[in-house]
């Protein structure tokens, strides 16, 4: 998986990029969580959502967010982690111009991010949220969700309590047009030390089951 560096707003964004396997193949760009909370590109949980993607031939880019790693700048309270998540998948489309589908996959804050940037992204074919930290920000900017996708949690996560998802997904399910996936994994807490193999399990069926449905 070859190192990339783009130029973001802020200089310099650190990043891992898998090609796809044919010249169509669909891409799929991966958020990080919190950097203040230690939050990287290489957290268990982003890293095993970038090979489930790179896996099933996607071209996948995962990307440290400014102040992170080798990413220059500081942290921006969301909106200059924004930007850099827009140039990262202008920097993917702009390589993959003949791409058959477009996926935005985060954790935690990157799932915050993430779907943030669908809303602006209207040629997002699908998106995967997990523990998105729907008490801590405010997702009614989701009014309405352009995409189908998965939110995926843990039941035993204290910091954004499963009710909490509940809410944000009871309201997007209301929508016409697009399928809400939603999962509880059974004693997972908001880090998933010991279960990232129920993430590769759930997302990989629930990924499997979209490519069975449409192609890519």
């Amino acid at each position: 998986m070859p190192e990339v560096v783009l130029t973001g707003g802020a200089g310099r964004i650190e990043g891992r990029y898998s090609p796809g396997k044919k010249s169509s193949a669909p891409i799929a760009l991966i958020l990080p969580p919190h950097p203040k909370g230690g939050g990287t590109m290489d957290f268990p949980v982003t890293a095993q959502l970038y090979l489930l993607f790179m896996r099933r031939g996607f071209a996948t880019l995962r990307f440290n967010f400014r102040g992170v790693g080798r990413s220059q700048g500081e942290f921006d309270s969301g909106v200059g982690e924004l930007a850099d998540a827009a140039t990262a998948l202008d920097w993917l489309q702009a390589n993959n111009p003949t791409a058959s589908q477009c996926w935005i996959a985060g954790y935690s804050f990157g799932a915050y991010i993430g779907m943030q940037l669908l809303m602006r992204r209207p040629e997002t074919d699908g998106f995967i949220s997990v523990s998105p930290p729907t008490n801590m920000y405010d997702f009614s900017f989701l009014a309405p969700c352009p995409a189908s996708g998965l939110f995926l949690h843990g039941s035993a996560d204290t910091v954004t309590p499963p009710v909490e998802v509940d809410r944000v997904v009871a309201k997007l399910r209301t929508q016409k047009g697009i399928i809400i996936d939603h999962e509880l994994v059974e004693g997972a807490t908001h880090f998933w030390p010991d279960q990232v193999g129920e993430v590769e399990r759930r997302v990989g069926t629930y990924l499997d089951k979209r490519l069975e449905e449409n192609p890519a």
